[in-house]
């Protein structure tokens, strides 16, 4: 790929005057623009701090990077935010030549090598798009408008508050069927986060809960995973679904596999096979969707996904990449591209790291290659499934690999000694600390928020 220069601004196109407004400064460096504070986004800039040769500027909606595979203690009022949330200029502090902006990307010009965002116009000289995914519903409208996802840190809290909220309604209410529905909780998907979600309502329904509500008979309240295929955890070995049914099963909660959802009205969840379940609380982890933005070639974007080669560069544009979820690197032995986990992201944001560098020397890049270092999911106390390349176990010695793998990946020496300290008080307590609603949860104001949102998402498809 060839060098691209440095673009004079502020001189003749429109967009110019509002780059100021970003408050950007010029540079005779080239301009290497960042979208997503993910792990992806995260450690390729990382890797560049002491390269000294692009000027770096990430953009993000959040000014934190989210640790995700511990939202769901947060909805369980295991942890709060901030043990699991990293502030995006706290994590760069120091670095030379770097700048954050908090905003929304809106589109991508790339015949103009210019972003739009809600605050302004930016150029780039190099461009990694590092956003992420996104829920997916596969266009049940229904669950969009009325489950509760589970991919941000106000979605975890708007469902610790909605459980908590619930059972204390709960405690007026006097007909049976009502009683289920506000108690009674549906889990849609049965992979890790699903499977992980599951367990730890479990606990807080056995150990927590009566407690604090002696009044109410917990054992009534009732927890359900639903999985579309015939085993848990698929992507995992045979032996990991097998466990985890076992686990879950153990646990009391109710696993109904080979059971895909067909529709929910609010309170009452219908399944593909006619049975149905009285709840008013449904969990959405069902899968997710690359996070794409608009503004790109259409034909290289599958599924929110953007195709690229084997440098993570996107199939058409030598200048713009795609890292983690966001990018699908199909080859021979993996035709579906490599799965939307964590390490996939902070493998290619290394390696573009290292190949952005390659590219201002004239040099040969290096194709990814991916190292899986294996799979991972906790089902409660003590209990945990852990799948090596050669290794295969559980129970409670997977389930330390599970929490000292989690903390390792933790963001921040603070955020790991305060998870710490929350994961021994729990353990030794059989307690969870933090069981507050701060933020009330409204189904009215999701279902607004719900229509605003499919309403710009029309709008600006008006526009392109």
């Amino acid at each position: 790929m060839d060098f691209i220069q440095q673009p004079e601004r502020g001189k003749g196109d429109p967009s110019e005057k509002r780059i100021q407004f970003m408050n950007i400064p010029n540079t005779t460096k080239p301009r290497l623009v960042v979208i997503g504070g993910g792990f992806g986004g995260i450690e390729l800039i990382k890797e560049l701090k002491y390269s000294g040769k692009f000027q770096i500027v990430l953009l993000d909606r959040h000014n934190y990077h989210t640790f995700q595979p511990l939202l769901y203690q947060v909805a369980t009022a295991g942890l709060e935010p901030d043990s699991i949330a990293s502030p995006l200029r706290k994590v760069f502090k120091g670095y030379d030549d770097f700048y954050f902006r908090l905003t929304e990307v809106e589109r991508i010009n790339p015949e103009k090598n210019c972003i739009e965002t809600s605050i302004g116009h930016l150029k780039y000289d190099y461009l990694v798009i590092a956003t992420g995914s996104k829920t997916n519903y596969y266009g049940m409208e229904d669950f969009k408008a009325l489950s509760m996802p589970m991919k941000k840190v106000s979605e975890a809290l708007d469902l610790r508050s909605k459980i908590l909220q619930n059972y204390e309604k709960a405690l007026l209410i006097d007909d049976p069927k009502e009683f289920s529905s506000l108690v009674d909780i549906v889990i849609v998907g049965g992979g890790p986060t699903g499977v992980e979600l599951a367990g730890a309502l479990s606990e807080l329904r056995k150990y927590v809960l009566p407690k604090d509500i002696p009044e109410l008979d917990f054992s009534k309240m009732n927890i359900h995973l639903v999985e579309a295929g015939p085993r848990l955890l698929f992507g995992m070995s045979d032996n990991a679904g097998e466990k985890s049914l076992k686990y879950l099963r153990d646990l009391g909660i109710i696993v109904h596999l080979n059971s895909a959802v067909k529709s929910f009205d609010g309170f009452n969840v219908k399944l593909q096979n006619g049975s149905e379940i009285l709840s008013e609380t449904v969990i959405w982890a069902a899968g997710v969707t690359g996070n794409g933005l608009d503004g790109l070639n259409p034909e290289v974007v599958k599924a929110g996904r953007y195709s690229v080669d084997t440098y993570n560069r996107i199939l058409g544009y030598e200048n713009i990449m795609a890292i983690g979820d966001v990018a699908l690197m199909i080859k021979e032995k993996n035709p579906k591209g490599y799965p939307m986990l964590a390490q996939v992201a902070i493998q290619q944001g290394k390696l573009a790291a290292k190949n952005l560098q390659t590219i201002l020397k004239g040099g040969v890049l290096k194709p990814f290659e991916y190292n899986d270092k294996g799979s991972m999911a906790t089902v409660g106390r003590n209990k945990a499934v852990v799948d090596l390349q050669n290794f295969k176990f559980s129970g409670i010695f997977a389930w330390f690999v599970w929490m000292f793998v989690h903390l390792l990946f933790l963001i921040g020496f603070r955020n790991k000694v305060t998870t710490f300290v929350n994961w021994i008080w729990n353990y030794f307590t059989f307690d969870r600390a933090t069981r507050l609603i701060i933020r009330p949860w409204s189904r009215s104001a999701c279902v607004r928020e719900f229509k605003e949102e499919k309403a710009y998402v029309e709008k600006q498809r008006g526009k392109s």
